[in-house]
Formats: structure tokens, sequence, C-alpha cells
């Protein structure tokens, strides 16, 4: 069973989710394909080094190519992240984009609903 984030790890995770939205938002639609990006939600692990950033995309056809060019701009993006938080946190986390698919279930479910 995982323990509960500490309330240092909440507050890094809302730090990272808040800025990194900033960064991706300031870049726009169209550094993404045209797709919407959204920084869902952030999960830090306890000392700190790892950021798990749940990201959806939407429309859902583009999340493989938004996912891998995520993946390729990873450095990047956290030489941004870095400068923008460097003076509130000693190291900056690895990021790690994971898909979040709770609009794609919430929208499979409604479906299924209208059936």
């Amino acid at each position: 069973m995982e323990k509960p984030a500490s309330t240092r790890q909440l507050k890094v995770a809302r730090e990272i989710q808040k800025d990194l939205a900033e960064i991706i938002r300031a870049r726009g639609m169209a550094a993404f394909g045209g797709a919407m990006l959204t920084v869902s939600e952030v999960r830090v692990s306890p000392d700190l080094s790892i950021a798990k950033v749940f990201v959806s995309v939407f429309p859902s056809e583009k999340q493989a190519a938004v996912m891998k060019q995520l993946e390729e701009e990873n450095h990047a993006l956290r030489g941004q992240l870095g400068r923008v938080v460097a003076k509130q946190f000693r190291i900056v986390p690895e990021l790690d984009f994971l898909l979040d698919t709770t609009l794609d279930y919430a929208a499979h479910i409604d479906e299924l609903l209208k059936k």
C-alpha cells in the first residue's frame, strides 16, 4: 500500500503542475499539432527526485503523437521548469509524462449510458 503524500510533496507537486501548465500554455496548441494539453495531476516521489506528470490530450486521436513529442522534449521542458523554480527547489525533479485517460473513460461511460 502506498504511503500518503507528505505536505511538502503536495506543495512541490502543485507548484510543478502550475508552472508546467503555464510553460505548455505559452507554447500554444500549434506546438503540439493542434492538440489541447492539460496538466491534470502531478505526483512527486518522497525524495522529490521524480515527478509523474499526468496530462490529458484533446482530441484523443492525437494522444500518441503528443506523448511522443513530450518524451522527445522532456529535457527542454525540465530545463524551462528549472529556470522558473530555481529559487524554490534545490533540484528539479525528473519528469515522467503519463497519459491521463479519465476523460476518455468518462466519455466511454457516457456512451454506454446513452445506449
